[in-house]
């Protein structure tokens, strides 16, 4: 005898293994094309760095920025870069920027409804339930949620101006900046592609 499957089931499992399979956001970078970032071996942190803005920006404590400063501060490491306390030593000098938008995911759904009548049926004369009363209806849900999109400036010290930038969004959860490991793996995320045409590696 064959196995009979629930659709509904088969179904869920394909939405679950969707989203276990869906990669982190791919970061956005651009740079500067005519400046030279092989000579870059010393970065420092720039000032103003750790500002947060948006139509309901997230208040940061002060050690919750420094747990980004050093998840920052290890991925560039990780890649041969020398940190210095002192700017004036800096070659390049890394910032970044929150900005946090509150939104709505809307999504909607259709199930049949059954209603319960005698029906005549070919197959089955006295059928309780049948398509005759089957209709759909609409099921909407609505999630509020805040979407955080993630800046990263190297600024070049002696113009004063950005050279290389790294944007990357997605959705904020309340207890994402707690875990020191997460925080690690969003900071090589978003500095994958620093410097850009090269990868430094740890001597």
């Amino acid at each position: 005898m064959p196995r009979m499957y629930n659709p509904a089931l088969v179904a869920l499992l394909c939405l679950v293994l969707a989203a276990c399979a869906t990669p982190p956001p791919k970061p956005s970078v651009d740079y500067d094309v005519e400046h030279d970032f092989t000579g870059d071996i010393k970065i420092g942190f720039y000032a103003l760095s750790g500002g947060v803005t948006g139509s309901n920006p997230m208040q940061l404590t002060d050690f919750q920025k420094d747990r980004i400063n050093e998840a920052l501060g290890t991925a560039l490491e990780g890649k041969g870069f020398t940190l210095v306390d002192n700017t004036r030593d800096a070659d390049l000098l890394v910032t970044w920027h929150l900005n946090t938008v509150e939104k709505q995911d809307v999504r909607t759904s259709s199930s049949p409804s059954y209603g319960m009548s005698m029906g005549y049926s070919r197959y089955n004369r006295y059928a309780m339930y049948n398509c005759y009363n089957c209709m759909n209806t609409t099921d909407v849900r609505v999630t509020d949620y805040t979407q955080g999109t993630f800046i990263v400036d190297m600024v070049d010290p002696a113009k004063n101006r950005s050279v290389w930038r790294s944007v990357t969004q997605s959705k904020m959860k309340g207890d994402m900046l707690k875990d020191q490991t997460t925080i690690d793996s969003a900071a090589r995320l978003v500095l994958k592609d620093f410097p850009p045409g090269a990868v430094k590696t740890a001597q």
